[in-house]
């Protein structure tokens, strides 16, 4: 954890890239009509298919009554669908569509390029990043 008088600075400058991050993905997502959020759910699903709210709202990094919203919209856009979970009935799961699957795959092309802020780190500083920011994720 970084000294006390630096905790503002450190909280400021992840904040800060945050922003930078998130505009420019949100500039490349506008034209296709599709949230940050929206591609964080199909990110989501992509990667793992069948996923219950709670879990899929730690990969969007939202709150479960936002993401319930977020859900209804990528639903009404017939991305992904809700379904009982076949182990307990009393659960619901949500799940990638094919038109779902389709629509991540032509928006990953358009997200693959990393944002400037991270372009200029060069790949080795970039892993390094990485590594360290899983870290500390973890521990949150």
């Amino acid at each position: 954890m970084p000294p006390d008088e630096d905790a503002f600075e450190f909280i400021r400058l992840i904040s800060g890239v945050n922003r930078q991050i998130e505009r420019s993905l949100e500039t490349r997502l506008k034209p296709a009509g599709v949230s940050i959020e929206h591609f964080r759910v199909l990110d989501a699903l992509a990667r793992q298919n069948g996923l219950p709210m709670t879990e899929l709202a730690r990969h969007v990094l939202v709150d479960g009554p936002t993401l319930t919203k977020i859900v209804d919209r990528v639903i009404t856009a017939a991305d992904v669908y809700r379904a009982a979970d076949p182990g307990d009935r009393r659960k619901v799961l949500v799940f990638l569509s094919a038109k779902g699957r389709k629509r991540f795959e032509s928006l990953r092309a358009l997200v693959s390029e990393p944002p400037a802020a991270l372009r200029t780190l060069g790949r080795e500083k970039s892993q390094k990043l990485k590594v360290l920011l899983r870290s500390v994720a973890s521990e949150v």
